[in-house]
């Protein structure tokens, strides 16, 4: 089997890679030119020059495959780049929907929960009972937005399953990711936010998008999550990697407070909103904790224990010295 796969530097996208690679399949990667090539350095791949939003290059890399995995995004948890969140998260799944359909390919679409919405920590949602109430930051409206299109393409003729990923932590997150989150805790985080989230493995996620490209069911969403667990509970056992106790007190309503009116002169003072903001703020309240029951059923989706995640993205950050 050949697949394309989109957003192959990323977190999910290279584990994707590497074990498609593991398998015996064959690999196409689409990229851009400027993309940093470490992640791809060394692997058995077939590299395509291009970019999502371009609809000649995209068409050009579907020649050939028998499924893309589209798992391009751009990921800024804030109130501002609306333009290259709509760009490549709506526009992007647009047209590499439009090239997947037109070839007759299979797809599969990476979204994330909080495409979904809400789900409680004592009562998870699945991907047909999320609450509403998410804090609409660009990020979740535009995923939210590029599933649409995705199943437009779907009532269109397109074989495309959806998968919603949770908060992932792994090897090889090399820009890196959701990793920033651990390694600003284990260097200090004396509070914690007040809400909870699904946390996973990427390795795991990535096993999930590959049993949904075989299958996968068109046009079902497949959520990816894991451990549904509070911040509190989450970033002390990452400030345990390092020998210690982790944070102590809640970001209640007093330090949200305080603090999001000064992020946000930050950002109108500097035009540049920074991965603390606002927006995260007010996202770290909510609960955003689902069951993965479909996945593990229907994809045969498994997530292994949290501790083992924490320690082996806490091993590999080290081995490339981002710790």
């Amino acid at each position: 089997m050949k697949y394309l796969v989109t957003g192959a530097t990323g977190l999910l996208g290279n584990n994707v890679v590497r074990q498609l690679i593991a398998a015996g399949d064959q690999v196409r990667v689409l990229a851009r030119a400027s993309s940093d090539p470490k992640s791809l350095a060394g692997l058995d791949i077939e590299r395509a020059t291009g970019d999502v939003r371009d609809r000649a290059s995209v068409a050009e890399a579907c020649r050939g495959v028998q499924v893309v995995i589209h798992s391009a995004g751009h990921v800024h948890l804030g109130w501002t780049q609306m333009d290259l969140h709509q760009q490549i998260n709506v526009e992007g799944a647009r047209i590499v929907a439009i090239a997947a359909r037109e070839a007759g390919l299979k797809m599969v679409h990476v979204s994330a929960i909080n495409a979904l919405g809400l789900g409680r920590l004592a009562q998870p949602a699945d991907e047909d009972s999320a609450l509403p109430g998410i804090v609409e930051c660009n990020y979740v409206l535009t995923k939210r937005e590029a599933e649409r299109v995705v199943l437009e393409e779907v009532s269109r003729g397109l074989d495309a399953a959806i998968v919603n990923p949770g908060c992932m932590f792994g090897p090889w997150d090399w820009k890196p990711s959701s990793g920033k989150m651990l390694l600003a805790v284990t260097k200090f985080a004396p509070v914690y936010p007040v809400g909870a989230v699904s946390f996973c493995d990427a390795r795991d996620v990535a096993a999930g998008t590959i049993a949904a490209a075989s299958r996968g069911r068109a046009g079902r969403k497949y959520v990816l999550g894991g451990h549904n667990l509070s911040y509190r509970v989450a970033w002390r056992q990452m400030a345990a990697l390092v020998g210690k106790r982790g944070p102590f007190s809640p970001m209640g309503p007093l330090f949200r407070g305080a603090v999001a009116p000064i992020l946000d002169l930050v950002t109108a003072v500097t035009g540049r909103e920074g991965d603390a903001n606002s927006a995260i703020l007010l996202m770290g309240r909510q609960e955003h904790c689902f069951s993965s029951r479909r996945a593990e059923s229907e994809l045969g989706y498994r997530a292994r224990p949290f501790s083992e995640t924490l320690a082996d993205t806490w091993a590999w950050f080290r081995e490339q010295r981002y710790a």
